[in-house]
């Protein structure tokens, strides 16, 4: 059969810089619609996003066509450019400088988006930093404490 077929998708995860809880009420809903925003203009699809006020999951589905960090570059400069022109007058928005990237299985996708739905909830009894490194460490991805906050 000719042609390229792939089904790409991304669990994707990262912080406001230092972690500050900067995704408030006030802009949360928007700031969701913006990054979905941003996925389809690269021919994706933003299939869940949620998170807390100091982090953001998306599960997305992307094109062969674009590296994943070309879409977290894209995704975190555009969204705070956004935030802080039409959002923030007073307080700097930004994002830390890294992120998490796990592929996902088709099967898994209603597993990863019922996570994702439900961050406010799972966070009643867990920190972001306790998280991270539980996805870091159940991915089985290497990393040196030393360097995993900014």
């Amino acid at each position: 059969m000719p042609g390229t077929h792939t089904n790409l998708l991304y669990h994707l995860v990262f912080s406001t810089k230092k972690r500050l809880p900067m995704i408030t009420d006030a802009i949360e809903a928007e700031l969701y619609k913006y990054l979905g925003g941003i996925v389809r203009g690269e021919g994706g699809i933003l299939l869940e996003v949620g998170g807390m006020p100091d982090h953001v999951h998306l599960l997305v589905k992307l094109k062969p066509t674009i590296a994943v960090s070309d879409m977290l570059r894209l995704l975190k400069a555009n969204s705070s450019k956004w935030v802080n022109e039409e959002k923030l007058k007073y307080r700097k928005f930004g994002w830390q400088d890294g992120y998490a990237a796990f592929t996902a299985s088709q099967s898994q996708g209603d597993k990863v988006t019922k996570y994702i739905r439900n961050q406010k909830q799972h966070h009643r009894t867990r920190d972001f930093k306790t998280e991270f490194v539980a996805l870091l460490e159940r991915h089985e991805v290497e990393y040196e404490k030393r360097y995993l906050w900014d």
